[in-house]
């Protein structure tokens, strides 16, 4: 199993951006696809983005489409995610994910075997 840290959030105001930072350890990163996900209270996790093992296949939820960026950097065992012209309803706490049974990961929590302790992204108006 991989253990997630995450990183890089904090307070930002409408328009702004942040880069979440997720550290991976523990088994051979590149074994992994990569997710985002949030959450806020009240509400079910939700998909933001995903890349799959080598980082060559990403995905997107249409609320952040052009607006953010997944990456990863399988040497260092590090994902990341991009986010620019932030909006007060990207207010969340944001979740890295591994996924050992999807190549290109899923839109899914339940396709993710380890998760991360979660980051507060907050964006004020």
């Amino acid at each position: 199993q991989v253990h997630l840290a995450e990183s890089g959030g904090g307070l930002v105001q409408s328009g702004g951006s942040l880069r979440l930072s997720c550290a991976a350890s523990g088994r051979t990163f590149s074994g992994y696809a990569l997710g985002w996900f949030r959450q806020t209270p009240g509400k079910e996790r939700e998909f933001v983005a995903r890349i799959a093992r080598s980082g060559e296949i990403t995905y997107y939820a249409d609320s952040v489409k052009s607006r953010f960026t997944i990456s990863r950097d399988n040497a260092r065992s590090m994902a990341y995610l991009q986010m620019n012209s932030l909006k007060p309803e990207d207010t969340a706490v944001y979740y890295c994910a591994a996924s050992g049974d999807y190549y290109s990961g899923t839109n899914y929590p339940s396709g993710y075997n380890s998760w991360g302790q979660g980051t507060q992204v907050t964006v004020s108006s």
